[in-house]
């Protein structure tokens, strides 16, 4: 759907509206608006006036950026950004549409630092304290992940798809950053000292993994979200575990991974899965059979 968001900034039915319920927003000095947070276009907590009426608290120039970007993050949070317009923001801001393009040159500008802000966030959630079980850990960190995507949905599933008319060379950068934050973060609690490519690889396609997972449950929502949570950080230890059956050296840190780990954990719920399945009659035998080296 093409965006609604016009060049210029004509006065529309809606801005006539928003104008005729607060006197002359755009008429105030820059850097001084009415906050209209409050009903009836007043300050919480003001004394009030006559006719009962509460005089109108100006924001600064900061403060009425910061509300703008509050106001069309949660927009676009929950509509795809090529069905949110101008008009849209400014009547959820209590603003008048001049009164936005006063601040900001267009949507894709308010949609960028909206996403800013929205991807600081989601890098920050990948933060951890080093401390229990690597598994554990992930799986803290994978419940934050995954209450942002759901909070967040339509507007994170059409950035992450691609097939948003918003995306651009700046909301790309946006990704790639909040990418590079949960390789960077994830390395850090593995602790190995020098990764092989193979396993910032490893990390990396798993970080693409959760994001398609994760944009899939949204439109399918088939699993409960702490069996997602469990089977993606259960992914990664399956993943891992591989690459150190390449990899020697990475071998050995493994070894001090599952000592670490304990049995109700999401490592040791997996070891017994596998256990389990090996379990199921003719499996074992077939995999037996696979595990034989072959002869010359």
């Amino acid at each position: 759907m093409a965006s609604r968001t016009p060049s210029a900034a004509p006065t529309s039915p809606r801005t006539a509206r928003s104008s005729g319920r607060a006197a002359d927003r755009t008429g105030a000095p820059d850097g001084a608006t009415p906050d209209l947070a409050a009903p009836g276009g007043t300050a919480a907590g003001a004394p009030a006036g006559k006719g009962g009426e509460r005089p109108r608290r100006r924001l600064s120039v900061d403060e009425r950026r910061e509300q703008l970007i509050a106001v069309a993050l949660d927009l676009f949070s929950r509509r795809p950004p090529e069905e949110v317009s101008i008009d849209d923001i400014a009547a959820a801001a209590g603003a008048s549409r001049p009164l936005v393009y006063h601040y900001f040159p267009g949507k894709q500008a308010l949609y960028e630092e909206s996403l800013r802000r929205a991807g600081r966030e989601l890098a920050g959630r990948f933060e951890e304290p080093a401390d229990g079980p690597l598994s554990e850990r992930l799986y803290r960190v994978m419940g934050r992940y995954l209450d942002f995507v759901q909070s967040h949905g339509p507007g994170f599933a059409a950035l992450l798809r691609g097939g948003s008319v918003a995306a651009s060379a700046g909301t790309s950068a946006v990704i790639d950053e909040v990418r590079r934050a949960a390789h960077d973060q994830i390395l850090s609690h593995l602790a190995v000292p020098s990764p092989s490519p193979g396993l910032r690889l490893t990390v990396r396609a798993w970080i693409a993994n959760a994001e398609i997972t994760s944009l899939e449950w949204l439109g399918e929502r088939s699993v409960p979200l702490e069996e997602l949570q469990l089977h993606l950080v259960q992914e990664f230890v399956a993943a891992l575990t591989l690459t150190a059956a390449r990899e020697p050296a990475l071998a050995a840190e493994l070894a001090g991974f599952f000592a670490a780990e304990r049995p109700a954990g999401p490592a040791g719920r997996l070891v017994r899965e596998l256990g389990g399945l090996f379990a199921v009659p003719g499996i074992a035998d077939a995999v037996a059979a696979l595990a034989v080296e072959p002869a010359d």
